[in-house]
C-alpha cells in the first residue's frame, strides 16, 4: 500500500523526505525513487531527500565481497544512475541529495552527492562515522570519509548533509550549523537488530535528531527505508525490518510531520528560513558559545595529555 502525506506551513522553502522498500532489483528501486521525487515535486517540494543507499538492498547486513561491484566512481557519474537524478533535479527545479556507494581508486565510501535545482553538482559528502554491529557491517565496506562535515549553498538555502550513523553525533550537527546550514538532512537505513529482536532504537533515534535541531535551532529532515530485507548470500539467516518513521523537525525540535513505520510514502513541510535565521540570532546560542572551553572535544577520551 502506497500513500502520500503533505502538510505545509507558511514559509518559503518546502522540504520532503521519501521512504520506500528496496529489493535486489536496482532498476526498480531507481524507478520507484524517481516516481516519488516527481510526486513530491508536484506537491511543491523544493529539496527532496531519499534514504540511504536506496538503489540497492542494504547490503551491509552481510560482509560479502560480492557487493563491492555495486560501487560507482565519481569519474563515471555520467554513465551511472546518478546522472538520472542529476537530470531530474534540473527538469523539476529541485535540490536532490543522492546517497550512493562510492569507489575511489582502491577505497570505498558511503557518500551523498548534491545536485542543485539547475542540475549542477555541488559536491560530495563522505560518511564520517562508520558503524559496526550485527546486521550493520559497514566497516567491511566503507572507509571513514575524508571530506569533513560540509554544507552546500543551493538555490533554496544552505543545507548540511550527514549520513545515518552521523546523526547520533552532536559534533556533526554543530559543525554543519557553524558552517551556516539552514536545514540539516540525514539519509538513513536503520531498523531492527538481528542479534536481538527485543531491541528497538526508533524512539532514541528520533529524540537524538530532535535534540540536534533544538540545540542548533535548525530544522532537520531524515529519510529512512521501510520493509524487511534478508541477506542474499547467507541462506537468509539474517534479516532487518526497517522502521521508516521518516520525519521533519522544526528549529525548536518539534516534530512537524512524520511518516509511519511501514508505508511507502513521502512527507513535506514548509519553512520560512529568513524568519528562522532571525530567531536563531536573537536566541543567542551562537553568540554565547565558549569555544575556548571546548578543547576536550578534540580528544578521544577526555584526557588532555
Amino acid at each position: 500500500m502506497e500513500k502520500t502525506t503533505v502538510q505545509q506551513a507558511t514559509g518559503s522553502v518546502v522540504v520532503a523526505a521519501i521512504q520506500f522498500s528496496c529489493s535486489n532489483n536496482t532498476k526498480e528501486n531507481i524507478a520507484k525513487a524517481k516516481r516519488f521525487i516527481r510526486e513530491a515535486a508536484s506537491a511543491g517540494a523544493n529539496i527532496i531527500l531519499l534514504q540511504e543507499l536506496f538503489s540497492t538492498l542494504y547490503f551491509c547486513q552481510e560482509p560479502c565481497e560480492e557487493y563491492f561491484s555495486l560501487a560507482v566512481s565519481l569519474n563515471q557519474v555520467d554513465d551511472s544512475f546518478l546522472s538520472e537524478f542529476q537530470s531530474l533535479a534540473k527538469e523539476l527545479r529541485v535540490v536532490l541529495p543522492v546517497s550512493f556507494f562510492e569507489r575511489c581508486n582502491q577505497v570505498f565510501y558511503n557518500s551523498v552527492i548534491i545536485f542543485d535545482a539547475d542540475g549542477s553538482c555541488l559536491g560530495v559528502y563522505r560518511k564520517s562515522h562508520i558503524p559496526e554491529s550485527p546486521g550493520y557491517y559497514e566497516k567491511f565496506f566503507f572507509s571513514p570519509g575524508d571530506t569533513g562535515f560540509r554544507c552546500f549553498s543551493t538555490l533554496y538555502g544552505v543545507i548540511g548533509v550527514g549520513i545515518c550513523w552521523d546523526q547520533w553525533f552532536p559534533e556533526c550537527a554543530r559543525i554543519m550549523a557553524l558552517l551556516g546550514a539552514d536545514i540539516l538532512f540525514y539519509p538513513t537505513a536503520i531498523g531492527s537488530e538481528p542479534q536481538d529482536s527485543r531491541l528497538d532504537s526508533r524512539g532514541h533515534w528520533q529524540r537524538t535528531m530532535q535534540g540536534h535541531a533544538a540545540a542548533n535551532m535548525i530544522p532537520l529532515v531524515a529519510s529512512n527505508r521501510v520493509g524487511v530485507e534478508y541477506t542474499q548470500y547467507t541462506d537468509h539467516r539474517s534479516h532487518i525490518t526497517f522502521y521508516g518513521s521518516s520525519l521533519i523537525v522544526d528549529a525548536t525540535g518539534e516534530i512537524k510531520i512524520q511518516a509511519d513505520s511501514s508505508s511507502e510514502t513521502f512527507i513535506c513541510y514548509a519553512f520560512d528560513l529568513a524568519a528562522i535565521r532571525k530567531q536563531r540570532a536573537a536566541w543567542g546560542l551562537f553568540r554565547d558559545r565558549r569555544p575556548d572551553l571546548y578543547a576536550l572535544l578534540g580528544t578521544r577520551d577526555g584526557q588532555n595529555i
